[in-house]
Order: structure tokens, then sequence, then C-alpha cells
């Protein structure tokens, strides 16, 4: 992945030394930036140079030069010795830049570790960055997100949860009516990750803060369904051209493919629609990555998490695309040079922290206690949000380029290269917004999915 050079400690502690009187302004000691007048020949500027202490040390298109300061004055003194000079246009500090951040007013971001912590998805510069674009927060993109429905909607005993507010419409696969509401708060907390209202002085922040939410319930207020519900609520949403569609879920992971055809018959028909489908990889911490994250059309997420370590709790295995943060305790490993430096199985894990309802489904907060493989998903779903509206890939993008630019730029993890544990690494939205110019049950039972 490519990196932005570091100023050396010295050089970075000399600017700040040169904060100008006018502010917070900062300039590189020692260097001045002069434009001579038009005409001004060769002899003169050398003359001037001499009289003024400084020398030529680069020169710019535009007929500007950077000059070396020789005789111990101030960069100020020296820029008004120029300055007074009628051959010399202008002369100027070389004053510094440094990359922006936007960093939110949402009062619960400082919690938000998976998204900005040595471990998180380098948020604040992807906010930039997608700014930059043209799509701030992600504008312009759909996700949908089939799950225990969403608290979208104040309808009846429902309410909508503050810090949510943009929205199609969507369905509700349990009770079959145009209702999708959350009766459980972990299709609230899936939608927040994604996409909670960011900057505005509430709660939380969300990855993909402007794109739209489809809420699509396809489990009930246990957090559970079945094959049916999720393969109508997955067609239901690729028709309707979503963008991306997050799957919070997973079945056993004993659960065959042949077991559920009709799962497997409706993501081939999302991706043949375009859309780029994430699921959770399990939480069962065995070697299998559970369906429908198991599928190749699908981007499989394992968790990790506050110290970049695989969670105690996450499904490894060779369909393990992508680790997002999901929280919880460290995996107790030790078998590489990276697990050995990062993971402490016996320190206190960190939670991932969303809002969503709390002692009823008209009550919001920030629990405690959620973790896991369901909360890394929409990490990886909020970043294809982003990744597509700001084309960096282009207007039309299909799922499978999308895939390949988050795993392409994703942190190493691991044993070097592609692993079971974190697969292609650490998702960084921030390294795949970047310009890329600069240097993955009984035959007889009916399989049910659990969040």
């Amino acid at each position: 992945m490519n990196r932005i050079p570091l100023l050396s400690a010295a050089l970075a502690a000399a600017m700040l030394l040169s904060a100008t009187a006018a502010g917070a302004a900062t300039y590189v000691p020692g260097e001045v930036i002069v434009k001579y007048r038009d005409g001004t020949s060769g002899s003169v500027q050398q003359s001037i140079e001499q009289s003024t202490g400084t020398e030529t040390e680069l020169e710019a298109p535009g007929g500007t030069a950077k000059l070396e300061i020789e005789d111990g004055d101030s960069v100020r003194q020296t820029v008004d010795e120029l300055q007074s000079d009628p051959d010399v246009a202008y002369a100027r500090p070389n004053y510094v830049a440094r990359a922006s951040a936007f960093v939110p007013n949402d009062p619960g971001f400082a919690r938000q570790w998976n998204l900005n912590a040595p471990f998180g998805l380098n948020m604040p510069e992807a906010w930039e960055l997608a700014a930059a674009r043209g799509a701030p927060g992600g504008r312009g993109a759909v996700v949908a997100v089939l799950d225990t429905g969403v608290a979208y909607e104040n309808w009846g005993r429902y309410r909508r949860a503050p810090d949510l507010r943009r929205f199609v419409r969507g369905y509700d696969f349990i009770d079959s009516d145009r209702h999708p509401n959350d009766q459980n708060g972990h299709g609230t907390h899936v939608a927040g990750t994604i996409a909670q209202s960011t900057n505005n002085g509430v709660e939380t922040a969300g990855i993909a803060y402007m794109a739209r939410i489809m809420p699509v319930r396809v489990l009930d207020a246990s957090g559970a369904g079945d094959t049916f519900s999720i393969s109508r609520g997955l067609r239901f949403a690729a028709r309707r051209n979503v963008d991306v569609i997050n799957l919070s879920l997973e079945f056993d992971s004993s659960v065959r493919a042949s077991e559920i055809p009709d799962i497997v018959s409706a993501l081939r028909y999302a991706r043949r629609k375009g859309v780029v489908v994430v699921a959770a990889g399990g939480n069962q911490a065995g070697t299998l990555i559970a369906y429908p994250a198991r599928a190749r059309t699908v981007i499989g997420v394992a968790a990790t998490t506050i110290r970049g370590c695989q969670a105690a709790y996450s499904n490894s295995g060779v369909r393990t695309d992508l680790a997002a943060p999901g929280g919880g305790v460290d995996a107790d490993n030790s078998d590489t040079a990276y697990d050995a430096a990062v993971c402490r199985p016996n320190k206190r894990g960190a939670f991932v922290f969303q809002q969503t309802f709390t002692t009823s489904v008209r009550r919001f907060g920030l629990p405690r206690g959620y973790e896991g493989t369901s909360m890394a998903a929409p990490h990886v779903a909020g970043a294809a949000a982003l990744v597509i509206a700001s084309q960096r890939l282009g207007a039309d993008p299909g799922p499978a380029e999308v895939e390949r630019l988050l795993e392409s730029t994703a942190r190493d993890a691991g044993e070097p290269g592609f692993d079971h544990r974190y697969g292609h690494g650490l998702l960084d939205v921030a390294a795949a917004l970047r310009d890329p110019s600069l240097p993955t049950p009984q035959v007889d039972q009916v399989p049910i999915a659990r969040r």
C-alpha cells in the first residue's frame, strides 16, 4: 500500500517553532520563496541574492525559486529585504500544509476505536477523500441491510433512531408487510455503522453517513431467520438496484451450499445485478467460514479487536476475504510475528458502539455488549458504499472490482500475504480511496440463520 512520507522528527519540530505571529501557520525555517519581475536578468538576480544573504536552492516552473538563507537572518527579515527590492515581484515564507482530517463532533466518536484507532478504518482521512471526490459520506449510494429490521420510522409503537436519517423503502419478510421495523436492536446497530448521521453533535459517527439504507427484515425479534425469507430478501434488494447488501447473519458452519440452494441462487442473482454483497464470517471460533459469507460471490468478513488481533469468537478459513473491527477479546494467537506482537487474550476487550435502542423500541442510546462478525461486516459494506459513490473505480464498478480494491489496499496482518485468519488484511478505507497514481444440520432440516 502506498503511504504518505513522514517528515523527520527534527524538521517537524523546527516547523512547529516557526509559527507566525498571525496565527498557527508554519513555514520551513531557513527558506524563502521568491519571484522576480519579468525580464530580470540572471546577473541581477544573483546580485539580489548576494545582498540578502541567500542562494538559489531550487527553481520551479512559473519563474519562482526557493532560496536558502545563508547569513543567519530570520525568514521574516529576509522576506522583508527581498520585498524591498524593486526587481522582486514578491517574497514569501515557504509555508507548510498538512493533510487535513475530518474529525466529527459527535460526542460518541471518541469511543469509536473501530473508526479511528491504530487498528481502525482510518476514517477521518477517508471522509476527506470521499468529499474531495464529490461524494461526501458516500452520498448517492444505497445499502440494503438484511437483518432484524431497522428503527427507520415513527409508526405505531416504533420510533425512528434519532441519528439515522436517509432511507429507501424496504420490506418485512417476517411479518409480510411494508414496515420492516427493528424489534431486536441488532439491525439498527448494523445500519448505524454503515450510515449513521455524522458531524451533527449526536451520538456516534457512521462510515458512509450520507448513503441511504434499505431496511429489509429477514430475522425475527430473537435474531433468527430461515432460508426462504433471506433468499426473498436478497432478491428484493437486488431487483431494486441497491449498490451493497449487508448480511450480518450466519448459518451454522456445518451447513453446506447444497442445503441452502435458494440462498446460493439468490446470491448469484445479486451478483448478476452488479450488487456488492458483504457477510459476517461467523462467531463459532471455527476454522470454516459460515454461509452466506462462504459463497464465492460474497465478501466474507472476519472480526478483529481494538488491538488488531483476531477476535476470540471469529471464524477463520480459506474463504476469509477481509478482517474488520468486531470488538471483544483477543484470540490466543502467538504463532506469527504479527499475532505475537498484538494479541493479548488476557486483557479486557472493547465493544463496538453505535446508536440503537436500549430498554424498549422507543429508547435509544449506545448500549454495551455489541461484538461479533455481525459488527465487522457493516464496516466493509460502508467502505464499499464510499468506493462506489466516489467513483474511485469509475461510474459503474462491478462487485469483483470493488472487492479487489478493498482487498488490495488492506493492511497486512497475520502471516505475510493472504492468510485464513485475516484474509487479505485489515480494512483500510482511506487507502482504498486514495488516488491510484500515488506510490478474501441434516439435509431434511430447515437451516436457521442467526445474527
